[in-house]
């Protein structure tokens, strides 16, 4: 008689927040380097359902989200920034790496239908792995404070 989906959501076509968290899911994916094989792996899962996952056709379930946060390092706040009206849950974080820092992995949403990634994302994940395997919060701190004064120095010429 009546149906319990979502309003203006047919049978057919994905939720807007699963095609979000599915685009998140790839996001975090290809910042680790980690090919849709491997990832499938580690859930014990295949590639295809992966794919599925990434496009929002399959919805993530609880258990599965906490797979994945399991397997990226991230917290579940992960896959909804950027939606709208969403705001992370305060105090909670404490169960995130030292390190994690939400905003890091923040970026735009238009790298979402590159097949491969480019250089830069290519070193930017070899250096959020590297930096997340430095235990010293001292080095760590250092080291972000490296990059950062580093990035807003003045480019000189390679010669």
């Amino acid at each position: 008689m009546g149906g319990t989906g979502s309003v203006g959501v047919t049978e057919s076509s994905p939720s807007p927040i699963d095609v979000h968290v599915g685009a998140r899911i790839r996001q975090r994916r290809t910042s680790l380097g980690m090919s849709q094989e491997k990832l499938g792996d580690a859930l014990n899962l295949t590639f295809q359902q992966i794919q599925k996952y990434e496009r929002g056709t399959n919805r993530v379930g609880a258990s599965r989200l906490y797979d994945l946060c399991r397997v990226f390092d991230v917290t579940a706040d992960f896959f909804f920034e950027g939606l709208p009206n969403f705001e992370p849950a305060q105090g909670l974080n404490s169960g995130a790496p030292p390190w994690y820092d939400q905003s890091s992995f923040a970026e735009k949403q238009a790298s979402f239908g590159q097949d491969e990634p480019s250089t830069a994302s290519r070193e930017t994940a070899e250096l959020v792995r590297a930096y997340g395997k430095i235990t010293d919060p001292k080095v760590r701190e250092r080291i972000l404070d490296l990059v950062k004064s580093l990035a807003t120095a003045p480019s000189s010429p390679a010669g």
